[in-house]
């Protein structure tokens, strides 16, 4: 049911859905974001079903979608999620605010073993709403372009972070690889003359692809202690474009006993290779044994 303009209130139940986490699942993830990290013969990447919230957007996106960009996104990481296991999902609102003049909701959406119960990864998506004008907005201009984004507030040094870098991950982002993580519909993550009805001059590359790419680092470097213990928290800042290509990095900022492993946090950022412009900036933590 499309209840798209339907009151976005804070308890409201979005939707749920039931999967099967297949080897062909799996290998259409690792080869969408160049992720091939040996642990998914046993265990999907913990982001496979990132853009799951997407699925409900009838029943939490408000009802002008014109200009409407992903502004921050969190990600707790409890368990695994065994390959050839079955899960359940569940969304839902749980805050409005607003922000800079945007209404924002934020939706929790929670990957769930099936079998037994067991919370396996919970996401926090804030997605940000210009308020409504009327159904027209009678303006031609974009929402944000090149030149627009270019011109952004300068924000404070990052990262600031003092201790060792992960070891960094470039990725070149094509048509094919919007589509394979944004697909197969026509959006505007994947499709230009959707994105231009929307305020965008050219394919906005979805945010969540981003965050993706951070667990890759995350998890290259910390394996089991990224998928059972890892924390995320990016904010988007500023526009990631079609044919362009980033870099994922991360700092140690510092590490932390926690219980009988250590957890080890960490200033993440991606950056365009063409100038440095960060399209995402935050902090990312996972455990360490011994």
């Amino acid at each position: 049911m499309n209840l798209l303009g339907q009151p976005a209130y804070v308890g409201r139940h979005c939707g749920s859905n039931e999967y099967e986490v297949g080897k062909d699942v799996v290998s259409f993830y690792a080869d969408a974001l160049d992720d091939h990290h040996p642990l998914q013969s046993e265990y999907a990447p913990p982001l496979l079903y990132h853009s799951e919230c997407y699925k409900f957007v009838g029943e939490w996106y408000l009802k002008n979608l014109f200009g409407n960009l992903h502004l921050q996104q969190d990600w707790r990481l409890f368990e695994p999620i065994r390959v050839g296991s079955r899960v359940r999902t569940r969304s839902t609102i749980i805050q409005r605010y607003r922000k800079r003049g945007r209404d924002i909701v934020l939706n929790e959406t929670d990957v769930i073993d099936a079998e037994d119960g067991r919370l396996l990864v919970r996401g926090h998506t804030h997605q940000s709403f210009l308020p409504p004008k009327g159904e027209e907005t009678g303006d031609d201009s974009y929402v944000v372009d090149e030149e627009s984004a270019a011109k952004k507030k300068e924000r404070p040094p990052f990262p600031t972070a003092t201790g060792a870098d992960l070891e960094p991950a470039t990725t070149a982002i094509d048509e094919r690889r919007c589509w394979m993580f944004s697909g197969p519909g026509r959006n505007y993550h994947t499709d230009r003359e959707q994105a231009k009805k929307l305020g965008f001059p050219n394919i906005v590359v979805q945010g969540m692809m981003s965050t993706c790419f951070v667990s890759r680092v995350m998890q290259q470097e910390f394996g089991l202690g990224w998928l059972r213990g890892g924390e995320m928290s990016v904010k988007f800042t500023n526009v990631l474009w079609v044919d362009e290509t980033v870099t994922t990095h991360a700092k140690v900022r510092e590490e932390v006993r926690e219980g009988t492993q250590t957890r080890v946090y960490c200033d993440v950022w991606v950056d365009k290779e063409e100038d440095g412009t960060k399209v995402l900036v935050g902090s990312a933590s996972a455990l360490r044994e011994g």
